[in-house]
Order: C-alpha cells, then sequence, then structure tokens
C-alpha cells in the first residue's frame, strides 16, 4: 500500500505547526530526530522553558514492526501475523498562562499487511481543550473549528466525533472529563481510502483555527500564585489520564517506541492533594460546575 502521500502530509503538518507556535513564543523548538530498532522511527519537535510554552511538542512518528503488542490485537484479532505501519502527528500544547488551556491533537494512519491478502488500514485522530479557567466562548469557538473541519464530510461527523471525544477523555476513577472535549475518532475506514484521508487531514488544517484565536485572547491576562497553584493540580489529571488510558501512550510504550518523545506530553510542573476541593463560588468551582461535563456547547449558545 503507498503510504507516501501520508507521510508527506503529516511531515507538512509538523513544520506548518513548529513554524506557528515558534512565532508565538519566541523561542525555537529543538529537533530530535530518533530511530527505532525494530523498524522506522520519527522527529521529535519540543520546546522547554519557552516564553509562552512550558512545555510543547510536535512528533511525527512512523514505525514498524512484524508483532503487534497485545494493546492492539485484544479487540482486533485479524491483525495477527501481520506486518503493521503506524504513523501519525501527535501534539501537546502546556502554555504558562493558567488562563490559556492546555491542548492536545493528533493525526494518525495504521495499516497492516500480509502477502496474498487485503491489506487492513485504517485512519483515526482529533483534538480536545483543557481548560484551568473556563471561558464559554473560547469552549463555543474550539468545537466550531471542530465541527467546521468535518462538515464537509458528512453532517453526522461533528455530533458523532464529539460524542466520541466525551466518551474517551474521561477519567473513570474520578468520574469527570479531562477538560471540554472536542473530537475523536479511530478505526476510521467507512468511505474509503480517500475520504478516510481527505477527513483527517481536515481536522489537521483545522488545529491552528481552533486554537490561536483562544491563545491571542488570553495570553497576556495577568495571574499569580493562586491560578498557577491550581493549574498544577488540574495537571495532575492529565498525567493519571495519559498513563492510566490513552491508548496512544500504552500502544507506545507497548511497542517498544522512544519512551522520551511519548511522554514529551507530560506538563512539567504538576500537583497533587488529598481530596481537596474548591472554594465554593470561586473561578475554580465554576470549573468543575460549568465546563468539566458534556455539553452541546454550539446548541446551546446559537446567536
Amino acid at each position: 500500500m503507498n503510504t507516501q502521500p501520508v507521510k508527506e502530509f503529516l511531515l507538512e503538518l509538523q513544520e506548518l505547526i513548529v513554524e506557528r507556535m515558534e512565532q508565538i513564543d519566541g523561542q525555537t523548538f529543538r529537533r530530535d530526530a530518533w530511530e527505532r530498532p525494530e523498524g522506522g522511527g520519527g522527529i521529535t519537535r519540543l520546546i522547554e522553558e519557552g516564553d509562552f510554552l512550558e512545555r510543547g511538542g510536535v512528533n511525527f512518528s512512523q514505525v514498524t514492526g512484524g508483532k503487534l503488542p497485545p494493546s492492539a490485537t485484544a479487540q482486533r484479532p485479524e491483525l495477527a501475523g501481520r506486518r503493521w505501519q503506524a504513523m501519525g502527528v501527535s501534539l501537546v500544547m502546556h502554555p504558562r498562562n493558567p488562563y490559556v488551556p492546555t491542548t492536545h491533537m493528533n493525526v494518525r494512519f495504521f495499516v497492516a499487511e500480509k502477502p496474498g491478502e487485503e491489506p487492513v488500514w485504517w485512519f483515526g485522530g482529533g483534538m480536545d481543550l483543557t481548560p484551568y479557567y473556563g471561558f464559554e466562548e473560547d469552549a463555543v469557538h474550539f468545537h466550531a473549528m471542530c465541527k467546521r473541519a468535518l462538515d464537509p464530510f458528512g453532517a453526522d461527523g461533528y455530533p458523532r466525533f464529539k460524542r466520541g471525544c466525551d466518551e474517551y477523555f474521561f477519567l473513570k476513577h474520578r468520574n469527570e472529563p479531562r477538560g471540554i472535549g472536542g473530537i475523536f475518532y479511530d478505526d476510521l475506514s467507512a468511505g474509503g481510502f480517500e475520504h478516510c484521508f481527505n477527513l483527517t487531514g481536515s481536522v489537521g488544517d483545522h488545529f491552528l483555527a481552533a486554537y490561536l484565536p483562544i491563545v491571542e485572547r488570553r495570553g497576556e491576562m495577568p495571574y499569580g500564585e493562586r491560578e498557577r497553584d491550581f493549574q498544577a493540580y488540574r495537571r495532575g489529571r492529565y498525567v493519571e489520564f495519559n498513563l492510566v488510558f490513552d491508548r496512544g501512550t500504552l500502544f507506545g510504550l507497548q511497542s517498544g517506541g522512544r519512551t522520551e518523545s511519548i511522554l514529551m506530553s507530560m506538563p512539567p510542573i504538576v500537583k497533587w492533594r488529598y481530596d481537596w476541593q474548591p472554594e465554593p463560588g470561586s473561578e475554580e468551582a465554576r470549573l468543575y460546575s460549568d465546563f468539566l461535563r458534556p455539553r452541546d456547547w454550539l446548541g446551546e449558545f446559537q446567536t
């Protein structure tokens, strides 16, 4: 199967996002190209202790192998015995300012092949937003861009993938969502290769339009120790999700991926407290009551 067009798109997307985020931050992302002994490799682009980003990473990877890890074959036994290839771009931005949300986006492609048989392939991806202090207009804008990315591919795309995001980015042991959601999909092959590739390309291409207006609105808001302290506490939830539930993290670690690149999504400063509760009526409490629950953002705030 010719995967070169997918690879070229992913590399161009990585470069575009890094270039734009460097303009915002003022500092340069380091470039770390790596190889995987079992096959394939990638390019990690990372910034730490930037002017705007406390930590940010935009990873490209293209890894291959002959035996999939248990996390991949448990639900797809037909993949056993096939050679496989997985490629994608995955990013996480952890701004220093607590009023600017953390964001995550990834677009990826997987194919498993066996001589004499049709390849098994699918696309996956999505983007989501994790605020520490909530603003309705930011949530509405982010979801509007997610919808715009999907609308050309069918009216059912946004509601279906929004629901998928609400269900996936959920901490079961906390009984709370990770953030205000966005879109998420996996195992996408219906409609054929070109349809799924174009849809995934649209998701990747809409990321900057979804995130940067929020950065521009919140990036200069003043903050103090209280806000930074709450940000560090809420970042703990991000760590819990990535290490306990995230399929990409589990697949990467179990398939022998590069650990430093896989864990670049972790925030640099995190705190945990025992049974902490926000002060009633505070902006911290409002995050829980008004934002950390599934909502029809576009339906509720239509003008």
